[in-house]
């Protein structure tokens, strides 16, 4: 787990240096210290309202004890051997099969999983996923992934301002306007900032996929899980899989159809093939 936090903050520290570093280029000094404020003014929004947001792009329904017995009684017997307070438990009515967890803290959070996932996965393989989510929870990974998409986002609102900046004149200082720097600023940042982002994500994963192992005591439950989603997911059995691709990074797979090698470079979780070797690894005790 240390490894996968020291990735984490390199990542995030070099996702707002290019952040400050879009801001220079089409302000200087000050322009880095108006982005600096303009990202944590999104990022506290964010912090406080990505949840909300999220749930209500989907329709997703809070569910309770009386109205979804089984899945609500399973998420409520992993929070406690998680170590967790109860999340607020939601269901999604969508057949794309997938699941997620939100919320800025643990004391905040909510899970959901899709009508989907529910009729796809049997009780024991499902259980496998909500805990991988709950995982998410106790790692505060949904903070840090709010975190590097709100900074994301920020860069490539800057990164546009660069462009413009960069076709009417650019900036006038002590130093002279540089269009030409503004205009690459503008076309690569956003690459760099998605790039930073996707593997903020996949570093993320495999964390979870061991703490969601951790919670459940059934690593091979998980496993057989992504098989079973990956196929569904990334075949042709979903075509609606693509409708939301700015919260593919936090569902339980990426929701997302691929395959080339410029796409690889996006994918927001690692290989599933690879996922599923760790998690055998950890059944056999072979992963430390």
């Amino acid at each position: 787990m240390s490894n996968n936090w020291l990735k984490t903050t390199i990542l995030m520290a070099g996702i707002m240096a290019l952040f400050m570093v879009v801001g220079g280029a089409i302000g200087g000094r000050g322009g880095m210290l108006i982005a600096f404020l303009v990202g944590g003014g999104m990022n506290l929004f964010a912090y406080w309202n990505s949840d909300k947001m999220v749930l209500r792009m989907y329709n997703a329904h809070q569910v309770d004890a009386s109205t979804a017995p089984e899945f609500y009684g399973m998420v409520a017997e992993l929070a406690q051997r998680a170590g967790l307070p109860m999340p607020k438990v939601y269901i999604i009515d969508e057949e794309q099969p997938n699941a997620f967890a939100t919320g800025r803290n643990p004391e905040n959070a909510a899970v959901a999983a899709t009508t989907g996932i529910l009729r796809l996965l049997d009780y024991r393989e499902l259980r496998g996923v909500m805990a991988h989510e709950l995982a998410h929870v106790r790692n505060r990974d949904t903070l840090i992934s709010t975190l590097s998409a709100s900074v994301a986002g920020a860069i490539s609102a800057l990164a546009n301002m660069a462009m413009f900046a960069s076709i009417f004149g650019g900036r006038d200082d002590e130093r002279g306007s540089n269009p030409i720097v503004m205009l690459l600023v503008s076309i690569l940042a956003p690459i760099a900032a998605s790039l930073i982002q996707m593997a903020i994500s996949r570093t993320r994963e495999f964390g979870a996929d061991r703490g969601g192992a951790e919670i459940s005591g059934d690593p091979l439950a998980l496993a057989a899980a992504l098989r079973k989603i990956e196929y569904y997911a990334q075949g042709r059995f979903m075509p609606a899989a693509e409708a939301h691709p700015e919260t593919a990074q936090m569902m339980i797979i990426n929701p997302l159809a691929g395959g080339s090698s410029i796409s690889e470079l996006f994918r927001t979780h690692p290989q599933t093939d690879e996922r599923i070797a760790r998690l055998e690894a950890i059944a056999r005790g072979d992963w430390s």
